[in-house]
């Protein structure tokens, strides 16, 4: 038996967003970006086991244990007092997977699915149990046929995405901003590193797909898609190219006082790239 697991959020039995085809999508714990803007903050970072939770939990769900929270799923009622009242961007409530478990829960679900995706928070972080569930995924007969992709901030070095890309189909990549300073601000994080993770990822044949996200006033996306066409057009003028509309609904602090993108302005951005010879892109199904 593989001893290897991670620290996982969520599974999603089935999704049609995240990579080609129908797909389980494995939400791993933990994000080394800060996004102002995050929808799921308790995914940032893991447990700390400082106890704030336990006392808050009005169903008595977490308790205590060798001075680690421990969290009884039987008794939990999703009511999220536990997540509010973090101060850590965290959750107790997370499952360890071994890479065989997830390949048991694969297998539920196996006659409906095409491929598998990582996500997060920032699925590199965990990169060596990445590393050893794609390889098994590859490695196993019933298996093997599935895609194995990886939803990314982009912020891992080319050397980890070498460790990875042999048993990887594809990635799609975040670029939350053009310039770097304006990155920054938003995330924590220069955005050089994911540049060169999107050229890499090109150079290779490895990158699915480019994600953008739109905040009004914000994000400097609108006023460098003259620039962001260019960066890309000269990696593959045939790239998939995802836009997505910020709305200020599941966010937490400055955030919740940010302007929802509209309709407007993600065509907008979109005819932008389309005059650059872009084909392939995907706008938001609905707008908040």
């Amino acid at each position: 038996m593989n001893k290897s697991w991670a620290i996982v959020n969520k599974i999603l039995p089935f999704s049609c967003v995240d990579g080609p085809g129908n797909r389980l999508v494995i939400f791993l714990q933990g994000c080394n970006f800060r996004c102002l803007n995050c929808h799921n903050p308790y995914t940032i970072s893991l447990c700390k086991d400082c106890g704030d939770c336990v006392n808050a939990c009005p169903y008595k769900a977490l308790r205590f244990n060798n001075h680690r929270v421990v969290w009884q799923t039987s008794v939990c009622q999703q009511c999220d007092t536990c997540i509010n009242t973090c101060v850590h961007h965290s959750t107790p409530m997370t499952y360890k997977y071994s890479v065989d478990d997830l390949l048991i829960t694969i297998r539920k679900y196996l006659p409906f699915l095409n491929g598998i995706t990582l996500s997060g928070g920032e699925a590199t972080m965990q990169l060596p149990f990445v590393e050893k569930l794609f390889s098994a995924i590859k490695q196993t007969n019933d298996l093997k046929h599935l895609t194995c992709f990886i939803d990314s901030n982009g912020y891992l070095a080319k050397t980890g995405w070498q460790k990875v890309e042999n048993n990887m189909d594809g990635a799609m990549i975040d670029l939350k901003a053009w310039n770097n300073d304006v990155h920054k601000s938003l995330t924590g994080r220069d955005n050089l590193r994911v540049k060169k993770t999107i050229k890499y990822l090109a150079k290779i044949n490895k990158l699915y797909e480019v994600r953008f996200l739109i905040i009004p006033e914000h994000t400097d996306l609108q006023d460098n898609a003259e620039n962001i066409a260019k960066f890309l057009i000269d990696l593959d003028p045939n790239i998939r190219i995802r836009i997505n509309a910020f709305h200020n609904h599941g966010v937490h602090g400055i955030a919740k006082t940010w302007q929802s993108a509209s309709k407007q302005q993600i065509e907008l951005f979109a005819q932008q790239l389309k005059q650059s010879g872009f084909k392939q892109i995907t706008l938001p199904p609905v707008y908040l």
